[in-house]
């Protein structure tokens, strides 16, 4: 059986080989070149892969398939009836049967409509599917993958679209549900999101000036946006912006609101919140822990109808917010609905509406989630014996994780669960002697529940996110859990048997997996005996694996932090030869500018709308739009003087603006105005007659920065500046992964290179030669000022060292090279490493370059882009190609010492 998910990534694959195909909004195309551009080392600018790969998803729905429904998606992807059926799920006998006699549209409505046919047959998940009256999609990320920053990158890149194509499907509106209690961090991730990593500059900008976040407040009336405005994100809760049910007596009347009750008057204020949100055009709603939707409250119960008898599905969860969400559609062009989530499924039943599926083995494959091969402990205990588990618990974590540390400092915690305050408070002498014995004080212990004082509940929440916090040991009751992001929580304990429901277990279990570049180490769950059942059975429920399985699987890529030394590093000063655009001398300039009046429709009137005054159910009053009430009022074209619209025109052609103005008073008359709706046309008409370009190269003086320290984050570490970046590459090239204590001088490393660390290297060869040349630096005489390795930042945010090609494909490409050394003269002698099997291209090439022929190979044209450089800076610049299958030809080094030595 293929799932809808899987069908689509084989779709987006193709459309992503085809540098995302897309004639009518191309700009698609630029948005992703620059999210993704790598330089050829593997590395995205900002988002970690999984949630590249589902922008990519989404954006693939959105414009290839045309924000399709889910029946019609699954129409388009299944064309034949038996695959569609299979991947709906549609697979009991008794199903098959039915729709061999009846049909597939057949089974499809009485899915929609038989609430008893989607009781016997558990088809809740598809009936919610099939029932949407828009285009609704989940995006199913196990935690750590990023939810928030992947939400705030879809509605970045639909205004930036929106802007680019104003009259295009874009969405010019977000509306944020942020699961419970956290909605500021929602916010703050929100943003805090660096936009300029995921939008091409001069998207950007106009992006950052439009872009207006908000968020529901306590109290407050209204949100504070303008009614009908535009590229506002709406951070809300529930409970703030949903429908409400009006109050009714037990007599069936209904009570006017604003009664005097507090919930009445929350009522109101929800409501009025809700009518402003759907007062916005072109909306798009985004559901953040959409499992709280989608998830244990999905199936709800059947109960039968007083009145009818007829079975019916009641949920309030999920009718609360379908109703809300309902409501916008119905009031405002709602564009998509986006529910992101951790889990594709609901009792082992998949949600039939899943385009992106990365669960919690790939977190850990991806290096974005901590490993946890071999580091799952089931105790054979039971409840009556937990003092022996919590004793063997700290024995264990302060034996192998005491000295564990993260990058940035922040120790090693452990988090034991109790089932509840009793528990706790009677198991906590036992944690206190475990530690004690081992000379470890209680001040290392803190501990909370759900009903802590809000000082101690901030205190907790700050322990996650303070390297410096005393407390490692976290003693939780009802804590802990859905949305704490606690890094340095390296284990788990679950203490006693816990509530299985609502996931508590399994949430719990899996806090320690949260990653961060530059981790090395795993993390670890304790369980009893009774817990571990538990587990298994919502880790089948929810990600559809196994402890087995999480407990094999290993890591194959890393993170990695890297972090800049030398944020200052002198520039390479050089010449180099632009590419530029000019107008062919003589071509069409000999004759004069001649245009004519356009034969344009004059724009449309203004459509005035008579609305009047109504009293609604609830006793508010409300606008009500009168039938037949629209009129059509003529409105003038708005026109320039023919001064104005010449130097509107010179200045987009780039023209003369005595020109352009003698040929409109020659069209119009002297004196005449221009109608504004007629200067696309008038574009037109100079486009055909002032096109002719010719491409040409000029020779410009430029300082080339190898490192620029503003692509980089910056933070405060020991009160001092500290710029990184965050690197990913396969396990098995962590040994290539090489900082400066991983030589034999690191002093003298540091001094002499690892401008950053550590150094990323793609090959052996590669970290050969930076040894190679350390020990010349070390052991002979010399005038070299670095020797850095410049091949694992290609960023162009990040540097500037880059040679451009033009590809097979046509579009134009960049090549950095391996090494740059400088010496004190200012020669540079910059180094590229490469496979054997490359050098006869590159070597043909090089020569065909000296007869003036053009490059006929892929790298022999990156060589040929450095090769000219070498060629117009004779006296600053020389370029050498060293090759290597495992070890660097011995004659390859020739050069280098030579450049060592001063020669």
């Amino acid at each position: 059986m293929t799932y809808l998910y899987q069908a689509l990534t084989h779709r987006v694959d193709e459309w992503r080989t085809a540098h995302y195909a897309c004639d009518q909004f191309p700009a698609i195309r630029e948005v992703f070149e620059f999210a993704s551009d790598d330089g050829g080392v593997g590395q995205l600018r900002y988002l970690r892969s999984a949630q590249f790969r589902a922008l990519e998803t989404y954006w693939y729905l959105r414009l290839v398939l045309d924000t399709p429904k889910v029946p019609d998606l699954y129409a388009k992807l299944f064309p034949k009836p038996k695959d569609r059926r299979e991947a709906m799920g549609l697979t009991h006998p008794d199903i098959v049967s039915f729709i061999a006699d009846e049909g597939l549209e057949s089974c499809l409505e009485r899915v929609k409509s038989d609430n008893a046919f989607v009781r016997q047959y558990a088809l809740e998940s598809l009936h919610e599917s099939l029932t949407l009256d828009y285009a609704s999609y989940i995006l199913a990320l196990a935690m750590g993958a990023g939810k928030t920053i992947l939400m705030g990158s879809i509605v970045a890149t639909e205004f930036a679209m929106a802007m680019e194509y104003p009259d295009g499907p874009f969405v010019q509106n977000a509306l944020i549900f942020a699961p419970g209690k956290t909605i500021l961090s929602a916010l703050r991730e929100l943003s805090d999101v660096p936009y300029d990593k995921l939008l091409p500059p001069r998207m950007h900008k106009p992006f950052a000036a439009s872009l207006k976040l908000t968020f529901t407040r306590d109290g407050d009336k209204q949100i504070p946006i303008v009614w009908g405005s535009h590229f506002n994100v709406i951070v809300t809760n529930t409970e703030k912006i949903r429908i409400q049910k009006p109050n009714v007596r037990s007599n069936g009347q209904q009570v006017p609101l604003f009664a005097g009750t507090k919930v009445e008057e929350q009522t109101e204020l929800a409501n009025l919140r809700l009518q402003a949100v759907a007062s916005l055009p072109h909306l798009a709603v985004f559901s953040d822990e959409a499992h709280h939707t989608y998830g244990q409250k999905l199936l709800g119960k059947w109960e039968k109808d007083k009145e009818t008898g007829e079975l019916v599905f009641k949920d309030d969860g999920i009718k609360k917010v379908r109703r809300t969400i309902d409501y916008l559609a119905e009031e405002t062009n709602l564009v998509v609905v986006i529910n992101a989530t951790g889990t594709p499924y609901f009792e082992r039943q998949p949600l039939r509406d899943v385009v992106v599926w990365y669960g919690l083995g790939e977190g850990i494959r991806d290096g974005v989630l901590k490993e946890l091969a071999k580091n799952i402990k089931v105790f054979d205990l039971g409840d009556g014996e937990a003092d022996t588990l919590v004793s063997s618990v700290i024995e264990d974590f302060v034996r192998d994780y005491w000295t564990v540390s993260l990058p940035n400092g922040a120790p090693s915690r452990l988090a034991l669960y109790f089932p509840n305050i009793e528990t706790r408070d009677e198991l906590r002498g036992a944690v206190e002697s475990a530690l004690a014995l081992r000379g470890i004080g209680t001040d290392t212990i803190l501990a909370v529940d759900g009903k802590s004082s809000e000082a101690t509940r901030r205190h907790f929440e700050a322990v996650a996110r303070n390297p410096e916090a005393p407390e490692r040991v976290l003693l939780l009751v009802n804590m802990g859990t859905e949305g704490w992001n606690c890094p340095s929580l390296f284990a788990t304990a679950l203490v006693r048997k816990l509530a299985n429901s609502n996931n508590f277990v399994l949430q719990a279990a899996t806090r320690c997996l949260r990653q961060v570049p530059g981790n090395k180490h795993p993390a670890r769950v304790y369980l009893t005996d009774s817990n571990r059942k538990t587990l298994e059975s919502q880790l089948a429920e929810t990600y559809g694996t196994s402890l087995k399985d999480l407990d094999a699987q290993q890591a194959e890529r890393v993170e990695r932090e890297i972090v800049l030394h030398r944020p200052h590093l002198p520039p390479l000063l050089i010449k180099k030869r632009v590419l530029r655009y000019r107008r062919k001398a003589g071509v069409g300039t000999n004759k004069p500018l001649h245009l004519t009046v356009p034969d344009v429709a004059a724009p449309t009137g203004v459509t005035v709308e008579t609305l009047t005054p109504v009293q609604t159910a609830s006793g508010t009053t409300a606008l009500q739009k009168v039938d037949g009430g629209d009129d059509m009022l003529p409105a003038p074209p708005p026109e320039l003087d023919s001064y104005a619209a010449a130097a509107e025109l010179a200045a987009n052609y780039h023209l003369p603006t005595a020109e352009v103005l003698a040929a409109l008073r020659s069209a119009y008359g002297v004196g005449a105005d221009i109608p504004d709706y007629h200067l696309p046309a008038l574009g037109q008409q100079i486009e055909a007659q002032r096109s002719d370009y010719e491409e040409h190269f000029e020779e410009i003086d430029v300082a080339i920065a190898l490192v620029k320290a503003d692509g980089f984050e910056l933070s405060e570490r020991a009160g001092q500046p500290v710029y990184t970046a965050r690197i990913s590459f396969a396990k098995e090239r962590e040994p290539l992964y090489l900082t400066a204590r991983d030589t034999p001088d690191a002093a003298h490393a540091l001094a002499s290179s690892f401008h950053y660390e550590g150094y990323n290297f793609d090959s052996g060869p590669e970290a050969e030669f930076l040894r190679w040349a350390l020990t010349q630096l070390q052991t002979q005489a010399h005038q070299i000022e670095g020797v850095w390795f410049t091949g694992g930042i290609t960023d162009p945010a990040k540097t500037d060292l880059y040679a451009e090609y033009l590809g097979d494909d046509g579009r134009w490409h960049r090549y950095t090279p391996d090494f740059v050394l400088r010496r004190a003269d200012g020669k540079h002698l910059v180094v590229e490493i490469k496979r054997d099997s490359y050098s006869p291209d590159i070597k043909s090439d090089l020569a065909r370059l000296g007869r003036g022929e053009p490059a006929q190979t892929l790298e022999g044209k990156k060589a040929v882009a450095l090769k000219q450089w070498e060629g117009l800076n004779p006296d600053k610049l020389a370029y050498h190609v060293m090759f290597a299958d495992t070890d660097l030809k011995a004659e390859g080094y020739a050069q280098v010492r030579d450049f060592i030595a001063g020669a």
